[in-house]
């Protein structure tokens, strides 16, 4: 395995962003080890096709073949990207048919990090299901990290539509995923750094 080419692609969800508590988690760490270059957390547009355009950059610029790291929308986004290029991938909590889920929020909605308002309409949710792709069926490229106490989204679709996948399904938890910060040295191993990296990694410091 070439660690020398390991890179990550973080992808957050609807009405996230780039300074979500994940995604801080993650650059600082990167940060600490001085590998902020192999890591990418695009500010995602709120239009699908415009983050679609976003992302197909970002792994270009990371070269190679990234692990995608999607949480909730940023998890459908990860699934078809990984589907596409042949990547492997880590999805947490991940949405599941989201057009599927929009009946009723069309409207303004408010990007809880950047303050950003913006509309939500049915070109978002034909965008959203344009990316559509059937349920994946490789263990050795997918992992699926659940946590039951998600109050957004339940878990059981995505435990249902990923099960040919590796699950991880924790109880309790939430949408957020608790724990998140202890569990990245496994991203960082299953995205391919070199053992000796993730053995200098202080938990108690994440």
């Amino acid at each position: 395995m070439d660690h020398d080419h390991s890179t990550l692609l973080y992808l957050h969800g609807l009405n996230s962003s780039a300074m979500s508590k994940k995604a801080t988690q993650l650059a600082g760490l990167m940060k600490r080890l001085g590998l902020s270059e192999r890591l990418r957390v695009p500010e995602l547009h709120h239009h699908p096709r415009q983050a679609l355009v976003q992302m197909q950059a970002a792994i270009d610029e990371l070269g190679g073949r990234p692990l995608l790291v999607g949480s909730s929308l940023g998890g459908y986004y990860a699934t078809h990207l990984a589907e596409r290029y042949g990547l492997k991938a880590v999805l947490i909590n991940p949405a599941v048919n989201p057009h599927q889920l929009f009946d009723g929020f069309l409207g303004t909605q408010k990007n809880l990090y950047t303050g950003e308002a913006w509309e939500l309409t049915h070109d978002h949710v034909d965008a959203l299901a344009e990316l559509e792709v059937p349920a994946p069926q490789d263990p050795q490229r997918i992992q699926v990290w659940l946590q039951t106490g998600d109050e957004t989204l339940d878990y059981r679709r995505a435990q249902a539509f990923y099960r040919a996948c590796a699950l991880r399904i924790e109880a309790g938890g939430d949408h957020g995923f608790q724990g998140f910060a202890e569990k990245m040295p496994t991203l960082l191993s299953i995205a391919g750094f070199a053992p000796e990296l993730l053995q200098a990694i202080d938990l108690s410091a994440l």
